[in-house]
């Protein structure tokens, strides 16, 4: 059975191959040109009152944010995040050209994206009621993507520094890099 499917893949494989899949740096550029794109719009969102209220339920239950209400309003915290995810999107957009600043938009997108995560225990009903856990409801099934944009955060971080690390010991600017594994 397995012969026969790795038979039946080989000419998808062979034409996978040719269709510039193989691009170097790709993946990495289809993932840092997705999160500039997620930060753009999700920032954008959160200049509207409308976003502001449906924000409400998710800061309210963060342990990390929900200071965020008292200090600044339901407006102002809106802003102050949307504000927030500009910046990160701006520092992965210039990214493309300076890995130092990809890092420094990377390191922001990753404590975003471990902020919204942190909700997920502390969200009320998140199971439904008539299945239980694990079926989700309620903002949880929202959240749970956020487990996956950490995941790409942390990808673009180790990324660019990789790269910068790379530039730096061929330019010996950082003593100690080329013992380094990754390297």
């Amino acid at each position: 059975m397995t012969s026969l499917i790795a038979e039946a893949m080989n000419p998808l494989i062979k034409l996978l191959t040719k269709s510039g899949l193989l691009t170097k740096d790709l993946d990495y550029h289809l993932v840092r040109a997705s999160m500039v794109i997620i930060f753009l719009l999700f920032g954008y969102q959160k200049w509207f009152a409308y976003e502001a209220t449906v924000l409400i339920p998710f800061i309210s239950h963060d342990p990390l944010i929900s200071w965020l209400y008292p200090a600044f309003g339901f407006q102002g915290a809106s802003w102050l995040l949307g504000a927030s995810e500009w910046i990160f999107g701006a520092l992965l957009f210039f990214g493309f050209w300076d890995k130092r600043l990809g890092i420094l938009g990377a390191i922001g997108s990753t404590i975003t994206f471990a902020t919204t995560v942190s909700i997920i225990p502390f969200m009320p009903n998140k199971w439904d009621p008539a299945a239980g856990f694990p079926a989700m409801a309620g903002n949880i099934p929202f959240l749970v993507k956020d487990l996956v944009l950490l995941a790409v955060s942390i990808y673009l971080l180790k990324q660019d520094v990789v790269r910068v690390s790379r530039e730096a010991r061929s330019s010996k600017h950082v003593p100690g890099l080329a013992q380094h594994p990754l390297l």
